[in-house]
């Protein structure tokens, strides 16, 4: 029995990447430095591993930015915008233009557009395909990582995104094509790469395949099956690893187990149901990698229930043809539990229950040991520890409040009721009236840039440096500042910027009872961008109101409308590390009624407009489309009993981010906000056409700015957009707005790209008339 790895963190325990990155960006770094910097984390990953007893470590799971913006590189596929840069650029800087943009020396391109890396909180680039494609290797990363891990006495299996997924999570550039077409010209180069990999000495290579787990199509099936047979059988010599995560591959058994493959993963965290199916088909020499420990979720291994999965199959086809492994990449979790020492904000209790990825790392190398026919004593101590933990839990009584219990099922019992008082057309007509906004209202989505000052008074108000007074009073005038800029510049409905926020979920679940914080628990969300999930252990409520006192204040700064801004149960539930002792639905519908109490709390204090954020609609999809109506189902009830019982002149914006959204057009139309602001620039409009096939009734703000780049968009750019997005929609019916909240972004960029914004906007008043 041997223990593997499918993944590990990058950007650091206490996010050196992250910092090493931007600081290469502002150009107070140089590129060798970041590459030290980068060269170190792969080390101390692959070294704690190696120390920790895993047997098959991954290397090539290590990015600057993102794993498959690697891929597109190391193969390239660089779309044809930025070939002008090729020349002019060293690679790691056409890599990061690639992601990132690139505005300068008279050049400006835009960078390759974000989206959700399946049910997932991360990003990943999506790759652009053109009618014959070529491809070509560009990129020695995969065996410079692999040799750097040899010299340190560490012999890796480095990870590859195998060919099919990498074309089926692309898109084409142009209709007349597609892009599945292109493996007869991808798979050879696949082919190149691990021949000169096995000529550097690689003999066991990891490939992942994530849309196995998805809905294929036969002919998909069968394309499938022939581009791995030819994948794997042009090398007999080298162990391959077929991996899929996020959901379980039974549909694909039949051809799947017909490989000419050695070792085959399942995630039997997301999918333990496929197992048994497995082993009852599976052929003699194939091992199966058993994906239970969860490498999505911070809690701890129930090791008693691991362990017996592990006799059950071993007892079919025996402990040397099973490998322990995490049910994903460990991307998805932060690095280490042992950085967490205060308990005010993380509890005993709910952090011995909890599992880091060094923990998770530990973990299956404790299962190793236990499935032993003589485990030492200390490991059968530590599953004895275990097992008292999970007893525990169960009877804890932090984590039930049968009030709670009680309206949640109250809830679920007027289910069918749960709707605003009128129709959008009735209620428009009110808001409007109360509103009396513009043609092309502008406004943004919510957060104005964090400063380093910012920043800086946070911590020390954290740590005591300075009073809540001097705090409070800094924070006000920050808004002050922000809505008097507002003001100068034009905004129709403005916002109060967020400087008292740390993350649209961090805050809340700070104020939410059946929450606990970490202090380092950070996970990449796309390039240097981390992320601290709360964590959800218990039954959530509102014990006081969130945001009333400052939503009050900056109104009473300013005659203009002001945004209530919330976010909603379903991405504080997507967005959270979420307890697996009950079902999604029922802690979303808990998250529902809390946010329920600030908005009728934010209408009686006299918020005409409230936003109630929910980007992560798209991202909690289900990979199987049998999953899917019932998801669809209670999420849209859950955004809709946020709003359940405010007056029809309260107008309810949402925002949403990334995301395709063909296949949940209906849902977003049933959500029945008033206004929905969504993510377009980067697809150049592209995306509203869903909402004009469907008829989308409602409002709707489609972004002219892309806030994840540096570049600054000018006043022409940005009519054009809004010129593309009139074709789609009634200009009634448009607002205009960035992408995104402005956090990331410095003062500097965001305030020329507002000031280009409204001319955009000015310019659409004066060319269209309503109709």
């Amino acid at each position: 029995m041997l223990t593997q790895n499918l993944g590990f963190p990058r950007i650091g325990a206490q996010r050196e990447l992250k910092r090493a990155c931007e600081k290469y960006w502002k150009g107070i770094s140089s590129l060798e430095e970041l590459q030290e910097t980068g060269r170190l984390e792969r080390l101390k990953n692959w070294q704690f591993q190696y120390n920790a007893g895993i047997d098959l470590i991954p290397s090539n799971d290590f990015s600057f930015y993102d794993q498959v913006a690697d891929h597109i590189f190391m193969f390239g596929a660089i779309p044809s915008r930025f070939k002008m840069l090729t020349s002019k650029l060293n690679n790691s800087d056409l890599y990061f233009a690639l992601c990132r943009g690139y505005q300068k020396d008279g050049f400006d391109v835009t960078p390759l557009e974000m989206t959700k890396w399946f049910d997932t909180n991360y990003h990943y680039l999506v790759p652009e395909f053109e009618k014959n494609q070529q491809f070509k290797l560009s990129s020695n990363k995969v065996i410079d990582e692999f040799n750097e891990a040899l010299e340190a006495g560490i012999k890796t299996k480095p990870v590859l995104l195998g060919p099919f997924s990498f074309l089926k999570l692309g898109k084409e550039k142009s209709t007349d094509f597609n892009r599945l077409d292109l493996i007869h010209a991808l798979l050879p180069v696949y082919i190149e790469l691990i021949g000169r990999m096995e000529n550097a000495g690689i003999d066991c290579i990891q490939i992942d395949e994530p849309c196995l787990a998805g809905d294929l199509t036969h002919p998909e099936q069968q394309l499938y099956r022939a581009v791995l047979t030819e994948l794997f059988g042009s090398f007999p010599s080298i162990k391959f690893v077929l991996t899929s995560y996020f959901d379980g591959i039974e549909k694909q058994i039949d051809w799947v187990k017909c490989l000419p493959l050695e070792i085959l993963h399942l995630d039997l965290v997301r999918a333990p149901e496929q197992l048994d199916l497995f082993l009852e088909k599976i052929p003699k020499f194939l091992t199966l990698s058993l994906g239970l420990v969860d490498g999505r979720n911070i809690w701890a291994n129930n090791l008693h229930e691991s362990l017996e999965i592990i006799q059950k199959t071993a007892k079919k086809i025996g402990t040397d043809r099973i490998i322990l492994a995490p049910s994903c990449s460990l991307l998805h979790v932060p690095y280490n539990l042992e950085n967490e020492d205060d308990e005010t904000n993380l509890p005993l209790f709910v952090k011995e229950k909890m599992a880091f990825a060094f923990q998770k790392i530990n973990e299956l190398v404790l299962l190793k040991e236990l499935a032993l026919v003589n485990p030492s004593k200390q490991a059968v101590e530590k599953l004895e520890k275990n097992k008292i933990v999970v007893e525990n839990w169960a009877k804890n009584p932090a984590i039930t409040n049968t009030q709670v219990q009680k309206q949640v099922a109250e809830v679920q019992n007027k289910w069918g009721k749960i709707d605003r008082k009128s129709s959008f057309k009735e209620r428009i007509c009110k808001q409007q009236e109360k509103l009396n906004l513009p043609l092309f209202p502008t406004t943004m989505i919510g957060s104005l840039p964090q400063t380093t000052e910012v920043r800086k008074m946070r911590r020390n108000f954290i740590n005591g440096s300075i009073s809540k007074q001097e705090y409070d009073e800094f924070i006000e005038a920050a808004i002050k500042d922000a809505i008097n800029w507002q003001e100068e510049v034009g905004i129709d409905v403005l916002v109060h910027g967020e400087f008292e926020r740390n993350d649209m979920v961090e805050f809340f679940g700070e104020q939410l009872e059946g929450f606990a914080q970490t202090q380092n628990g950070w996970v990449q969300s796309y390039g240097s961008r981390g992320v601290k999930p709360p964590i959800i252990f218990g039954d959530v409520f509102r014990k006081a109101p969130m945001t009333i006192h400052i939503s009050k204040l900056a109104q009473s700064f300013t005659e203009k409308p002001m945004k209530g801004m919330l976010t909603g149960p379903v991405t504080i539930l997507q967005w959270s590390f979420v307890r697996n002792d009950q079902p999604r639905k029922d802690t979303t519908i808990q998250l529902g009624l809390a946010i329920r109490d600030e908005v009728l709390d934010l209408e009686k204090a006299g918020l005409s407009i409230i936003q109630i954020d929910e980007p992560a609609v798209r991202e909690g999809l289900p990979i199987k489309k049998e999953n899917q109506n019932d998801y669809l189902n209670w999420a849209v009830k859950c955004f809709k009993l946020c709003s359940w019982g405010v007056k029809d002149e309260t107008q309810i914006h949402t925002h949403m981010c990334y995301a395709e959204f063909n296949d949940i057009i209906q849902s977003i139309i049933d959500m029945d906000a008033d206004v929905i602001s969504i993510e377009t620039s980067r697809s150049q409009m592209e995306l509203l056409n869903v909402f004009t096939k469907n008829h989308y009734p409602n409002q709707i703000g489609p972004g002219v700015y892309d806030i994840h780049s540096p570049r600054i968009p000018d006043v022409d750019e940005m009519t054009d957009l809004l010129l593309a997005a009139s074709k789609y929609l009634p200009a009634k019916n448009l607002w205009v707005n960035p992408d995104c909240g402005l956090k990331t972004r410095n003062w500097d960029e965001t305030k020329k790209s507002i000031k280009n914004m409204i001319h955009a906007a000015i310019r659409m008043r004066e060319a269209i008339t309503p109709q």
